[in-house]
């Protein structure tokens, strides 16, 4: 093909079928163009022809010419821009009025891309869908109506045509832009039927659903005027029979028994009782009250069992999974006992606070079982759930438990001699308050180690404490810091795995 071209008549010739690129045209990227430009060139350049022993036309005479030209158009955006503006390809047709009626979006939609690729702009706004917000039908017609946009193709053919294709590409964008505008006028008017279709649609179903409230409020209303009349009634019979009762005390009782009655009883079943009543004798209406009382008492007996039954299961439940958590593990008083001393030992603010609670327990519990952090994160949260009996009851077993670990002393010889760090006084046995143990530790500041008669001076600093009684309180305070290093080391060292 490419040997048949006339290269004094380039100009008319399709420059992207002459570099092999008629599939892709205006699409084709400068890359694609240079690729095709390379193949071809190393096929049919003179020098290739000519060692082939091919007989070569002197000059521009060649058809290797269509091929420079070709290049040279493609390769510069201005005349790549003039060539395209009068591709040959090129769908110019603009839908009818009539044809955007019927289809608006299908029918337009590939026009305007299309035509998209003679704007000087490279982000060109879709036409969009009929569920378009307002900004994005608003941003495309904007565009459309831009100078910029309808001259861009126009600007290129003014290079290369007369003044009237500027007024042919003219009327035909307007014309584009015209029927574009009716139908828009047609489908916003369709749109805005369905609009106001749904709007009614709604409004209606607004209204039925109104009146149907105002139905049923209408009609529980006679329902209250109705069982209100037949509560009244019950009352009024009963109280002509003398509530069917001997003696005042028998007289009550039954009252509060047809207010019970009044208060349980549907509208229908009241309307039979009534009708029982008005009809049947004195010892026919009592018996009828009575049945109606035994059937009410039944139920709330009934109900109060159940309530019963599902308060203790609610509990059993609660008991058997340790407080909510725990994962079944049962909690004995000793767990409990550590639980509440590592709550206080960690306070609020601890960093990893029931991590480092959980890890304490591990290691001073008896038990062997190990507990999580939501375990005694739950436990917790039940122990604070109990009741002031329950919890006063924890605490004597506790304060028990400890007088029997403390109660039994080592024998001792009866010549010994009592320690340095242990006198032979009893001491005090009473618990250390916040404002003892605030005085214990600014004398321990005071009077570091090396101090002469140390506990003496402590002891004295502590009013109603021994020197036995500071070198104790010491010596536990010592083992819970360390209890609670050796806890936060754990969580530390687990983080970091």
């Amino acid at each position: 093909v490419l040997r048949t071209l006339d290269p004094k008549d380039w100009k008319n010739q399709d420059h992207y079928a002459v570099l092999g690129l008629p599939h892709l045209r205006y699409k084709a990227t400068q890359k694609q163009i240079k690729a095709a430009h390379k193949l071809i060139v190393l096929k049919h350049h003179p020098d290739k022809r000519k060692a082939a022993g091919e007989q070569i036309v002197e000059g521009d005479n060649d058809y290797f010419t269509c091929i420079t030209k070709a290049i040279e158009v493609l390769s510069d955006p201005v005349k790549r821009r003039a060539f395209d503006s009068v591709d040959p390809t090129f769908d110019n047709a603009v839908p009818s009025k009539s044809e955007g009626k019927e289809n608006f979006f299908d029918v337009f939609t590939a026009v305007f891309e299309r035509n998209a690729r003679w704007s000087s702009k490279k982000h060109v706004p879709k036409l969009g869908t009929i569920e378009s917000s307002f900004e994005e039908v608003d941003n495309f017609y904007s565009f459309c109506k831009s100078e910029k946009t309808r001259n861009s193709r126009t600007w290129m053919k003014r290079k290369r045509r007369r003044a009237q294709r500027k007024k042919e590409e003219m009327n035909r964008i307007r014309t584009l832009v015209a029927n574009v505008n009716q139908s828009v006028f047609c489908v916003s008017q369709a749109r805005q039927a369905e609009l106001e279709a749904a709007r009614l649609a709604k409004e209606k179903e607004e209204e039925e659903a109104k009146q149907a409230a105002q139905q049923a409020k209408k009609e529980k209303e006679i329902q209250k005027k109705a069982i209100k009349k037949e509560r009244q009634k019950l009352r009024t019979t009963c109280k002509h029979w003398n509530y069917f009762a001997d003696n005042e005390a028998d007289s009550v009782k039954m009252m509060e028994e047809v207010e019970k009655l009044c208060d349980r009883l549907e509208l229908t079943s009241l309307q039979s009782l009534n009708e029982v009543l008005a009809s049947g004798s004195k010892e026919d209406s009592k018996a009828a009250v009575d049945k109606q009382v035994q059937e009410v008492n039944a139920q709330l007996q009934r109900e109060r069992e159940a309530e019963v039954q599902a308060r203790q299961a609610a509990r059993s439940a609660e008991q058997a999974s340790g407080g909510g958590g725990g994962g079944g593990k049962g909690w004995n008083e000793e767990d409990l006992q550590l639980l509440i001393k590592a709550v206080n030992l960690f306070p609020a603010g601890t960093n990893a606070r029931w991590e480092v609670i959980a890890n304490y327990m591990n290691l001073h519990s008896t038990t062997g079982m190990k507990r999580t952090a939501k375990d005694v994160i739950n436990k917790a949260k039940n122990l604070q759930r109990l009741d002031p009996l329950q919890k006063d009851e924890i605490n004597k077993k506790a304060f028990e438990k400890f007088k029997k670990e403390h109660a039994s002393v080592a024998p001792s010889i009866d010549n010994a001699v009592p320690s340095e760090r242990f006198d032979g006084s009893d001491g005090n046995a009473a618990p250390w308050t916040t404002e003892e143990q605030k005085l214990l530790e600014q004398a321990l500041k005071t009077y570091p180690v090396s101090t002469p008669e140390r506990w003496e001076k402590i002891a004295a600093a502590v009013p109603g404490r021994s020197k036995k009684d500071c070198m104790k309180r010491y010596k536990e305070l010592v083992e819970m810091v360390k209890a609670k290093k050796a806890a936060q080391e754990q969580v530390a060292a687990k983080s970091k795995k």
